[in-house]
């Protein structure tokens, strides 16, 4: 028995060597047939795939995005024009108020006394005016006569004289008293939003004291002031961009919250001169503020239109690489299907794309995926951006773009 058990231990070992052996060629057979023409023979390196947009020009609006503050269209600071005791305060602190409405009200009793006793010396002078005008009449026809001399008609003109002088200076009295009576009124000088108040009732107040009573500010309209550097400035006089004009002098709002302010303002003027320690131009622009959304002194940032640039090239900011300079770069692929470098001067960026001034031009074509591990001069595989890839085509048997396995279950 053990010479068959050891012929029986070599033929099943033969079986399993030769089952192993066609396994492995069928592997091998089946590796061959699923590797296609035009793959890469074994250890050679994949044609790079890369995405590229084609440069074309477009028409684009500038604009720039500048922060700023709110300022008031006007403001006054009450003060008061004669000295006395506050009666009343005759506002609400916070509210608005009109041109000439009554704030305050000064103890009226002194001006009130000075107006009658200057009243009262006017009216005296006047009632000497007509004796002393007679007497120097009746001495001008006795002086012809020879009956008076001519020292006593000269005393008598000089008295009518001096009594005309009285009157006139006591109607200017007259006058200055009402005007000061008028003063104990502090009314409002502008019409806008009042703050709160720096005296109570009560309070001794002396004529154009420094200390304001209150303070008003006009908000609608309202202005926003803007820095812009001095470059900014002349790239926004001399760009060389055509300017639209219905919208040249126009500027949007952006307030604190990154909310767009509804109601566009206008710029009205830039400064004409330059701040020595920040090299910047004071822009104001005023905005209409109806709902009293702005107040004085919020931040805001403000978009002034700048021009309209009609053969702008805008690519993507993914497209853009910088050296170990910081200086922007660009990858093209030529005729040759061969990427390229390009040295790039970047204007600013629009929304997510950078504007190139100068380095590409029509017709370019600009890598903007497959940037990684990527050298100029490799020959790569060029694909339109957004277009899905090779892997992804449609069955050209099915004759439509749909999955096999859709294919089938409309098919079931």
């Amino acid at each position: 028995m053990q010479p068959n058990l050891h012929k029986f231990k070599t033929y099943l070992c033969s079986r399993i060597m030769v089952g192993m052996l066609m396994v492995l060629a069928g592997i091998l057979g089946l590796n061959a047939c699923e590797k296609g023409p035009g793959q890469p023979a074994p250890g050679a390196m994949p044609t790079p795939q890369v995405s590229v947009i084609t440069v074309e020009t477009q028409k684009v609006i500038l604009t720039t995005e500048l922060p700023g503050r709110t300022a008031p269209f006007r403001i006054a600071e009450i003060r008061p024009q004669v000295s006395g005791l506050i009666l009343k305060r005759l506002f609400e602190e916070g509210s608005d108020v009109q041109t000439g409405q009554v704030l305050y009200q000064i103890d009226p009793a002194p001006f009130q006394a000075a107006v009658d006793n200057a009243e009262a010396a006017l009216g005296r002078s006047e009632a000497n005016l007509a004796a002393t005008r007679l007497r120097a009449e009746r001495y001008k026809e006795l002086l012809r006569d020879k009956a008076v001399s001519q020292q006593n008609y000269d005393d008598a003109a000089a008295a009518l004289t001096q009594v005309e002088a009285d009157i006139q200076s006591w109607k200017a009295t007259v006058k200055t008293a009402r005007i000061n009576l008028e003063y104990t009124r502090i009314t409002a000088p502008i019409s806008g939003r009042i703050g709160r108040s720096g005296v109570t009732d009560g309070a001794i107040v002396t004529a154009y004291q420094p200390l304001a009573l209150a303070t008003i500010q006009q908000l609608d309209p309202i202005y926003v002031d803007v820095p812009q550097s001095t470059a900014q400035l002349l790239r926004l006089k001399g760009g060389g961009h055509s300017q639209d004009g219905a919208d040249r002098n126009k500027v949007k709002l952006m307030l604190e919250d990154g909310a767009s302010y509804p109601l566009e303002g206008t710029l009205q003027f830039s400064d004409v001169t330059v701040d020595p320690t920040t090299g910047s131009v004071i822009l104001r622009a005023v905005f209409s503020n109806p709902e009293g959304i702005l107040l004085p002194g919020m931040f805001v940032r403000a978009v002034i239109h700048e021009g309209v640039n009609e053969q702008a090239i805008l690519i993507p900011q993914q497209g853009v690489s910088r050296d170990p300079e910081g200086n922007p770069y660009a990858l093209v692929v030529d005729a040759e299907s061969k990427a390229g470098l390009r040295m790039l001067t970047l204007d600013r960026a629009v929304d997510d794309k950078w504007l190139v001034a100068k380095g590409l031009a029509p017709g370019d074509r600009v890598v903007v995926e497959g940037l990684l591990m990527l050298r100029p001069g490799t020959v790569v595989q060029a694909a339109p951006f957004g277009a899905p890839p090779a892997g992804d085509s449609p069955n050209p048997k099915s004759g439509t773009g749909a999955p096999p396995q859709k294919q089938s279950e409309g098919g079931a």
